[in-house]
């Protein structure tokens, strides 16, 4: 094997790829056709001279390999006449027709084509493909590229029109042999429901063998799950699930007789290494592990998940998943790759080859009405701003964090703390306490008129922090352990039941999270989100706003929140930490100069690192770690890591990479003479043996308790320093958002004020306004939803109070508001004024009058004239024909008015329209 030639060295590196792929390599003259399915046979002879590689299965010839040396693989597509040419000959003794399967291949690279596809076109794949795929396709007949030619003209029905886009742009993408495609939808656009669509639509009419939906947390490949398990095609009154089989992937066995399969891209690397995956693992997503770039464990061909058996892979997510060790895992499968993503990145379109094939942003869902917007409320702290300091001699509590038990010292010297260190280092609990108190006080500014507190997600900076949250809440609100739950994968209830709770039932009301909601989660009820962390992820925060964007109907809501008096409008951001205004980045670098965490080696180890940096890192962190904990502490490590100690650990971790412990170890395991050396190649197994070693020491609940240990020691509880709120109110901004707002609803009125009946009084006649009925009024209204779901009526009129500089009240129904903000826009107010108000004004002022007469209304009539009185509060005028609406015909119509009244009705009705609208 020494002083090969270039050519020889990649022949070998072929032999070896065809050999792992199932193939058997063999020399014309020894040629064994009982040696296997598929036959590579080396320098067949044909009339356009001896192919590389000529591929039979079951004695068929189906295909040939171009084999060239490494140093070609920069002009590797200009063999492809080549192969062209082999494939297209006549094969010795043997009437062929034209080979379909083309290969070009260095010892490195491998290019293919089959000559069947619709204007084929060669694509790079990671290995060759197993001869029993081979021999499927030709079965078939018609390739996958041909068959999603026959992808029928979508419908319509069911589907927003995003994601209908979305589905249709996609299929003319995959027509157009496009390998990469990426959907960008909002959160809240359904974009998984857009998915399954788009999946059902390929296994039935394009013939897809399998799909992968791949996630990066346990957490959302359930709920991928559940909505697979939930999907009715439109076409078929069967659930998806009665018509395909749906995997679940939990553990590194993979049945062959599904058709999708859902897995997190942790578990799939996993898998290709041959190796069981813990759980805890998938809990969290890895892009907020820092994994280390440098040498990742590398993807490796595998023979029981070869790189064909994915058709098509749905990575969900995706702009967190396709980087550093987890970008191998995509570029095995030789498949479709379609990314969904509300928060696409420049690395993510770079991924996708800039083949966007939706674009829709959060801001054109709230236009369209599929999301809410939100504003943002800021509560500012000086201890949040500025920090604080511990004077000397000061006795002040520490506190564990794991454990939370505490004890008294005095301060030797002054300890300042900035406020980034707050709830990490020092607790101050005034400073929490403030922040909650300053929220619940400010509830009737933020949510006018609501009775109950409206669902809200608190986003805490660890579990320590979370439990100081939650403590305080209850306390400030007054309120039981119901009222307010943590939801993180550490709480001891189970969270996903707690989440079930905080979707559906009253209580919770307030739900405290660190991650595990953080992203992905889809609670249609929260209204409020309470950020007391920082995020400096550009993406990962426009994922956290994505848990309020969800719309919700008034019914629905008020199922969950019995005081809403209207559907789902907006969602409100509480800023108490500065989370709006701090500088973000748009992407993850690939590169970091800083430390890495203790928690991010543990990761890179067990997931397979080879890089000695990382070891050496752990391995130092560790000893150091061993000598902090209890007696206690170590019992616990050692039952958790099976009998292994902390020095075990430590030990087996430094003789990974150690060479005299690899030169003992291989001498040991081939059992080598003491003159003999290893070769370079034993002493490469031995390596790896000793790196899976020290790496299958951990695991992840072992490298929890680790992470728990070594966080458990030490925050000081300010206990000392008073906290003051420097500022509470609506965030500057809101003020150009509300500018903006009430000048699209100006356009909206000026667009139709010769269109609809209502405003044509109102503008060209305006001494007929007490003319306008309620159908009037419901037909501006329903012209607004439909045209411009984004002008809530109850947003706008919060608009118009805040431009007007006027307390106007909460309306108390979106008819009142939109009443209200015509008679602004149309100058009969000249400002924004409750409507409802001035109505309940001059309702009794009129009673008063009434009543001070001989006419005295009894009990009975007044319950009626207040109905009269909220129906003209909702138009400008009142009819005989609108007693036949709700909800006078629920309490008898004009049957019953005559009943009460006689023959005074028409005189009452005149009289109310009169008095009432001014």
């Amino acid at each position: 094997m020494v002083n090969q030639h270039p050519e020889q060295i990649a022949r070998d590196a072929i032999d070896e790829r065809l050999s792992r792929a199932g193939w058997k390599v063999q020399e014309f003259k020894k040629l064994d056709w009982e040696a296997g399915l598929g036959i590579a046979i080396k320098e067949y002879p044909t009339d356009a001279g001896p192919a590389d590689y000529a591929l039979f299965v079951d004695q068929t010839p189906v295909g040939v390999i171009e084999a060239k040396r490494d140093d070609e693989g920069l002009r590797i597509t200009t063999a492809e006449d080549q192969s062209a040419g082999y494939a297209g000959s006549k094969f010795k003794y043997i009437d062929n027709q034209p080979l379909p399967f083309r290969y070009e291949a260095t010892g490195i690279l491998t290019r293919f084509t089959d000559i069947r596809d619709p204007k084929p076109r060669s694509r790079e794949i990671f290995s060759f493909h197993r001869p029993e795929k081979l021999h499927s396709w030709v079965k078939e007949g018609r390739t996958l590229r041909s068959r999603v030619q026959d992808l029928s003209n979508l419908d319509q029905a069911g589907l927003r029109e995003c994601q209908f886009k979305a589905i249709t742009n996609l299929e003319m993408s995959f027509k157009a042999n496009r390998p990469r495609a990426l959907v960008q939808m909002a959160t809240g656009a359904g974009k998984t429901f857009t998915a399954i669509t788009s999946v059902y639509r390929l296994l039935k009419f394009a013939k897809a063998k399998r799909v992968l939906f791949l996630v990066d947390t346990k957490n959302l490949g359930e709920q991928a799950e559940q909505e697979f398990m939930a999907f009715k095609p439109i076409d078929d009154n069967r659930k998806f699930t009665e018509l395909y089989n749906v995997t679940r992937l939990k553990s590194k066995h993979i049945p062959t007789d599904s058709q999708v399969y859902i897995s997190t891209i942790q578990r799939l690397y996993s898998i290709l290494q041959g190796e069981e995956l813990d759980e805890k693992l998938e809990e969290a997503n890895p892009n907020e592990i820092e994994m280390e770039p440098r040498q990742p464990q590398k993807v490796v061909y595998n023979e029981r998940l070869p790189i064909e058996f994915f058709d098509f892979i749905i990575i969900d997510e995706c702009h967190r998943s396709i980087y550093n060790l987890w970008k191998q895992v995509l570029d095995y499968y030789d498949a479709f790759l379609i990314g969904l993503t509300a928060t696409p990145d420049s690395r993510t379109f770079g991924f996708f080859n800039e083949n966007v094939v939706s674009e829709y942003s959060h801001e054109s869902a709230v236009t369209d009405g599929v999301n809410v917007g939100f504003d943002v409320y800021l509560i500012e702290s000086e201890i949040t701003q500025a920090g604080s300091i511990l004077n000397a001699n000061e006795y002040v509590e520490r506190r564990e964090k794991l454990s939370r038990k505490k004890r008294w010292e005095q301060l030797d010297e002054d300890r300042a703390y900035k406020g980034t260190e707050l709830d990490r280092d020092v607790v101050n609990p005034s400073q929490i306490r403030q922040i909650i108190r300053t929220f619940r006080d400010k509830l009737p500014e933020i949510f006018p008129g609501r009775k109950e507190m409206p669902k809200t997600l608190i986003f805490a900076k660890t579990d320590s922090h979370a439990d100081d949250i939650i403590a305080m809440v209850r306390e400030e609100f007054e309120q039981g352990n119901d009222f307010c739950k943590k939801i993180t994968y550490q709480a001891k209830e189970d969270p996903k039941s707690i989440l079930t709770q905080f979707r559906n039932d009253f209580n919770p009301r307030i739900a405290v999270t660190v991650d595990m909601i953080a992203t992905g989660t889809d609670v249609k009820p929260i209204e409020c989100l309470l950020f007391m962390r920082d995020v400096r992820s550009k993406n990962y925060y426009e994922q956290m706003l994505g848990r309020g964007t969800r719309t919700l109907g008034e019914d629905d809501l008020k199922r969950i929140s019995p005081s809403a008096n209207t559907a789902k409008t907006h969602f409100v951001v509480i800023d108490a930490i500065g989370v709006s205004k701090s500088l973000k980045s748009n992407t993850r670098p690939l590169e970091r100069n800083r430390s890495v965490s203790l928690k991010d080696l543990l990761s890179n180890v067990l997931m397979g690192s080879r890089d000695e940096g990382v070891y050496s890192s752990l391995a130092s962190r560790l000893t150091r770690l061993d000598r902090e904990i209890s007696v206690a502490e170590k019992e616990k490590f050692q039952k958790l890591a099976k009998g292994s100690s902390v020095s075990d650990i430590v030990h087996a971790i430094l003789r990974a990479h150690d060479p005299d412990a690899v030169e003992e170890e291989a001498r040991r395991q081939f059992e080598l003479k003491e003159q003999e050396d290893p070769t370079p190649e034993q002493s490469k197994t031995t390596k790896e043996t000793l790196i899976k070693k020290a790496s299958s020491m951990l695991s992840g609940e072992l490298n929890e308790f680790i992470v728990q240990v070594r966080q458990s020691h030490d925050q000081i509880i300010d206990m000392v320093n008073r906290d003051n709120i420097s500022y509470a109110g609506w965030d500057a901004s809101q003020a150009d958002q509300a500018k903006v707002m009430v000048t699209e609803f100006q356009k909206f009125i000026e667009l139709n004020k010769n269109e609809i009946m209502a405003l044509k009084i109102l503008y060209n006649e305006p001494h007929r306004r007490k003319e306008i009925t309620y159908k009037m009024i419901r037909e501006i209204f329903d012209t607004l939803k439909t045209n411009k779901p984004n002008l809530a009526p109850f947003r706008v009129f919060q608009a118009y109070a805040s431009m007007d500089k006027v307390q106007a009240g909460n309306p108390k129904s979106e008819l009142v508001a939109i009443v209200s903000l015509i008679r602004r826009v149309t100058g009969v107010d000249a400002a924004l004024t409750d409507h409802q108000s001035k109505v309940d004004k001059n309702f009794q002022d009129w009673v008063f009058r009434r009543q001070s007469g001989k006419t005295k209304f009894n009990k009975d009539q007044m319950d009626w004239l207040r109905m009269i009185k909220d129906h003209v509060a909702s138009s400008f005028h009142i009819e005989r024909d609108d007693l036949d609406l709700a909800p006078f015909n629920d309490e008898g119509g004009l049957a019953r008015m005559y009943e009460l009244f006689g023959p005074q009705i028409d005189s009452i009705i005149c009289e109310m329209n009169e008095a009432l609208v001014s």
